[in-house]
């Protein structure tokens, strides 16, 4: 498989659905964008791995890494049962 060359990242804030993408540096250790007229959110760079192979995520500032990995099982469950055939 050829190697991608000109990858754009992105941070995404939501669901497929219901959510934000912003264009980010692949680079930063955090990212912070405008809520409303003077208020910022930040999100902290942090990697998530299983065995040797890993991804960049970006943490909002609120949460812990287990508590943003909690959230992020419980939704990938959630997104599980309603698939046609899911577990109920």
């Amino acid at each position: 498989m050829p190697a991608c060359r000109n990858l754009t990242y992105y941070l995404h804030i939501g669901s497929d659905k219901d959510s934000l993408s912003f264009p980010a540096p692949d680079d930063a250790e955090s990212l912070q964008w405008q809520l409303g007229l003077t208020d910022k959110e930040t999100y902290n760079r942090s990697t998530l791995s299983v065995g040797d192979v890993s991804i960049t995520v970006y943490i909002h500032e609120s949460l812990t890494p287990q508590q943003a990995l909690n959230k992020l099982v419980e939704s990938y469950k959630a997104w599980a049962v309603n698939q046609p055939g899911g577990r109920r």
